[in-house]
């Protein structure tokens, strides 16, 4: 590939890597710096939980919109446009609330309004990222990059647990809302240098490398009309997986928003033990996204999607809801750390599944069909954020956070009824 050693399509990959791993490092500070946020700005377990889930109400909510824009706008543009307005809302988090708003009415209005808008400016990302690896990679060597995507995800979640955890104690929990803005401003400027929509388009992509990403695509879903998208809404295997994909989130968010808390308070680690420790599960998660990645597109080429996608995912799922379970009723902090790191590992290793599997069935709809999948997975973040401590008021935060063992399974009895195989057929053609 004119003397190449890395093919294009992977150092376009790179960059959006890298945007991945800055996502979870700017919406994750939060979480931790919500334990020095409460106590200053008089915020009870309850009402930070519904300021966790105002962003994910705004992800949620803009997933389809976000791929539609995706499709309308193009990756590079709609990427570029969202990151620069979730820098902005990350920086507000940590300047206006208890300073230009001092009341907890207040507080509790501004927190909730400017994490919505994270949330809408977060959501994109992946539907849109998934939609570019439809169009850089080849057909069926879409689960990898989608699952190492989630290991930058889940590795800028585990760096996000320390950094924050140390800014915060040292120069207070506004700053730890500053410290990635720089960084923000430089990996969107790469991405604007750097990016285009479609392979052809990039001035380093040679013949043979083209030739190879838009080789074997006849069975797929054809394009026929930007509008064709609605259809997707009545899609079968679209609306299974959306909500497999909200059983596999579950858990997810368990992690994502309240973990920090239950070492802390529950386990009795203090905050910059808890920093090292919270970082685990993302850290055993990064590795196993890359691992469930390969085994879905090797099982892909010898088994065929139907049964590659499905058996990782299905894996991944009841080893999430039976590790929760064991990690949860731990005697040992120590071990219970161990479990619940190799539960969330579980969780990650079924990722790429779950977009290969809607990249196969979507095709050049893969940006609309992720959003729709991924606002099914993200109901979860919305039910689990404020669900948790009302549960934990009534029966402890072992016995509230062990639902997401039930919710993973009902997930992995799910895999046996969705087709990867039946591709979405538009039946009429848009205008």
């Amino acid at each position: 590939m004119n003397g190449q050693r890395i093919p294009v399509r992977w150092r376009f990959f790179a960059v959006l890597f890298l945007l991945s791993f800055l996502s979870y490092l700017m919406r994750q500070n939060i979480h931790v710096a919500g334990e020095l946020m409460m106590p200053e700005l008089q915020l009870s377990e309850l009402e930070m939980g519904w300021i966790f889930a105002s962003f994910i109400w705004g992800y949620a909510l803009f997933q389809l919109p976000g791929g539609i824009a995706g499709i309308r706008f193009g990756p590079r543009r709609t990427l570029t446009a969202v990151g620069i307005l979730g820098i902005v809302a990350s920086g507000l988090t940590g300047l206006l609330p208890g300073l230009a708003f001092k009341s907890t009415a207040g507080v509790i209005a501004t927190l909730l309004l400017i994490r919505f808008i994270l949330g809408a400016a977060h959501a994109p990302m992946y539907p849109v990222q998934a939609a570019a690896i439809e169009r850089w990679f080849p057909m069926g060597q879409w689960a990898l990059p989608n699952a190492v995507s989630s290991t930058g995800l889940t590795l800028g979640a585990a760096a996000a647990q320390p950094i924050v955890a140390f800014v915060m104690v040292y120069w207070g929990w506004r700053a730890s809302f500053y410290v990635f803005i720089p960084l923000g401003l430089g990996l969107f400027g790469l991405w604007w240098w750097y990016a285009r929509d479609n392979p052809g388009d990039h001035p380093a992509m040679g013949e043979e490398e083209l030739a190879a990403i838009e080789a074997n695509r006849e069975g797929l879903t054809q394009e026929v009309g930007f509008d064709a998208w609605k259809q997707l809404i009545r899609n079968r295997e679209t609306l299974l997986l959306a909500t497999s994909y909200f059983s596999l989130n579950y858990v997810f968010y368990l992690f994502f928003t309240w973990f920090f808390h239950y070492l802390v308070t529950e386990l009795g680690f203090s905050i910059l033990e808890t920093g090292f420790l919270a970082a685990l599960p993302w850290l055993t998660g990064a590795f196993m996204a890359t691992v469930g990645g390969l085994t879905c597109d090797r099982l892909c080429r010898g088994l065929g999607p139907r049964l590659g996608c499905r058996i990782p995912a299905i894996a991944g799922l009841i080893g999430a809801g039976c590790l929760l379970y064991a990690g949860l009723y731990s005697t040992s902090p120590y071990v219970a750390v161990g479990l619940l790191s190799l539960c969330f590992a579980s969780t990650q290793f079924a990722e790429g599944a779950f977009w290969s599997a809607q990249t196969f069935v979507a095709g050049p709809y893969t940006a609309p069909a992720c959003g729709l999948m991924n606002t099914g997975g993200n109901a979860a973040g919305i039910v689990v954020a404020p669900l948790m401590p009302f549960l934990a008021q009534h029966i402890g935060w072992v016995a509230a956070l062990s639902t997401g063992s039930v919710v993973a399974l009902t997930g992995a009895l799910l895999w046996l009824f969705i087709r990867v195989d039946r591709p979405f057929q538009p039946t009429t053609v848009a205008r």
